[in-house]
């Protein structure tokens, strides 16, 4: 073999173990950070590591500029930013502009939302064993119905029927009173009335005093007035000033025909898939002590509201006590009993649960 040849073939040798070399160094430089990463997810397989952001997005059906958006949502999400360290952004939507009020629960549910603010009323027959601590006579206040409605679900009475998702916090609205175009004073005023009414509990009660119980939501309520579409609404005294109620109506019949309630839920596998630390940030700002402090406002706010319906100088009966007044008792409990009997054709013993309802309302009153 000549000289040349030799060294050519040495030369070629020495490159192609270079270039091997080259190519091993390169195979291994794009595995290396794919194994660290792989091992890192295995390590880390909760979301909220020490530099990542959890970015919830939240729905609720309630005004920018309320009092519950303001004073209770708005710090509620900025408390969970505080304690997280920034781990957790909440991004706060209200007025329905993310999700529809009948449609928010199911939406956090599957996901396309994270966390979602929704009366049960709003889907009707979704949430039936829930609704029977809206029945006349439960709850005389924000605080009261509040203490009902977490207690319940934390006693397993109700807990049945929010187990497709995470549960914050049940709270539930000062009692809801008439407010129309025409005076209320008794029963027989509201024959012919079309009334709006958030829920089928409600719905039952108005129907049963005569009256025909049109469904909307409380978005829709000033408009429904100003074309006539309805005569007056059920709605808790908080939500007059808050929906312009006090612009269109000034006849207002103090009587608690029932209470509405609210869930707030968390898409189940987002809440899952935090880290422990996080979990307990949410937790820690749910439950009773969330219900509490939502009741206790409510409380003040329905208090705030019929003061100024007074100051207006409106038109208020006041009666306190229905299910003891005989002019209204008797539609009461016909309206109470109609609702059980439509939970109990689907095979739950709803008049049992009205026990441990019952039960739980005195438990809670202040």
């Amino acid at each position: 073999m000549s000289s040349d040849n030799a060294h050519f073939r040495n030369t070629r040798t020495k490159a192609t173990l270079n270039l091997r070399h080259g190519l091993s160094m390169l195979a291994l430089s794009l595995v290396l950070p794919l194994s660290l990463t792989a091992c890192s997810s295995g390590s880390e397989a909760k979301n909220g590591g020490a530099d990542e952001v959890v970015v919830l997005r939240m729905s609720h059906f309630m005004p920018a500029p309320s009092a519950m958006n303001a004073e209770i949502f708005e710090p509620w999400a900025k408390k969970i930013e505080e304690e997280s360290n920034g781990r957790i952004k909440i991004e706060n939507f209200p007025g329905s502009t993310l999700t529809k009020p009948s449609d928010t629960y199911e939406a956090v549910v599957n996901g396309r939302v994270d966390i979602g603010i929704q009366l049960q009323g709003y889907t009707s027959g979704r949430f039936p064993l829930s609704q029977i601590a809206e029945l006349p006579g439960l709850s005389n206040s924000g605080s009261q119905m509040s203490c009902l409605m977490q207690t319940l679900y934390d006693n397993g009475t109700i807990a049945s029927e929010y187990e497709d998702s995470h549960v914050i916090s049940l709270y539930g609205l000062g009692p809801g009173v008439l407010h129309s175009t025409k005076l209320i004073a008794k029963p027989d005023d509201m024959k012919g009335l079309r009334i709006r009414r958030p829920s089928a509990v409600a719905g039952d009660i108005i129907e049963s005093m005569g009256a025909a119980p049109v469904g909307l939501p409380a978005t829709d309520i000033y408009t429904s007035l100003q074309r006539g579409v309805i005569d007056g609404l059920s709605l808790p005294w908080d939500g007059v000033p808050i929906f312009r109620v006090n612009e269109l109506v000034d006849n207002h019949t103090n009587i608690p025909l029932y209470s509405s309630s609210v869930v707030i839920n968390m898409n189940k596998d987002k809440y899952d898939s935090l880290s422990p630390d996080l979990q307990k940030v949410i937790d820690d700002n749910s439950g009773m002590v969330f219900a509490k402090k939502v009741g206790d406002m409510l409380t003040e706010d329905d208090r705030e509201a019929l003061q100024a319906a007074k100051d207006a100088g409106n038109t208020i009966v006041d009666i306190p006590d229905p299910l003891n007044d005989p002019a209204w008792s008797g539609l009461l409990k016909q309206g109470t009993q109609k609702y059980l009997n439509s939970v109990n054709q689907n095979g739950v013993d709803a008049d049992a649960v009205y026990e441990k309802v019952k039960a739980a309302s005195e438990a809670c009153k202040v």
